[in-house]
């Protein structure tokens, strides 16, 4: 089993940056590609960003291609996400999600584990 607890989202204006932090506990945080989601009301959750057990391999959604940015601290047992020039259409609960897969995924049916969630709003 693995815990994973997201923190960092909240209310920005248009043009501005949060970043989102997952902290993993339970099975060794390493074993695990990670991978971001969001939902947004009325819609289906959407890949947003992905990252390999070593951090050496990402996968980005096209709509946040030169946004955002997805890094990990195995050390910390942490993977966090770098949003940069948010924009309205960015607000949505984000989670953070595990896989235990060598490779990594933009299909959310590949993760095993999933945190509760954290809300980012984008204000115009």
């Amino acid at each position: 089993q693995v815990q994973l607890v997201e923190s960092g989202g909240g209310l920005v204006q248009a043009g501005g940056s949060l970043r989102l932090s997952c902290l993993a506990s339970g099975r060794t945080f390493s074993g695990y590609a990670m991978g971001w989601f969001h939902q947004a009301p009325g819609k289906e959750r959407e890949f947003v960003a992905a990252i390999s057990q070593s951090g050496d391999r990402t996968l980005y959604a096209d709509s946040v291609k030169g946004r955002f940015t997805i890094s990990r601290d195995n050390a910390k047992s942490t993977v966090y996400l770098q949003m940069n020039s948010l924009k309205p259409e960015d607000t949505a609960v984000y989670y953070c999600a595990a896989t235990p897969y060598y490779s990594i995924y933009n299909d959310a049916r590949r993760y095993s584990y999933w945190g509760q969630g954290t809300q980012v709003t984008v204000s115009s």
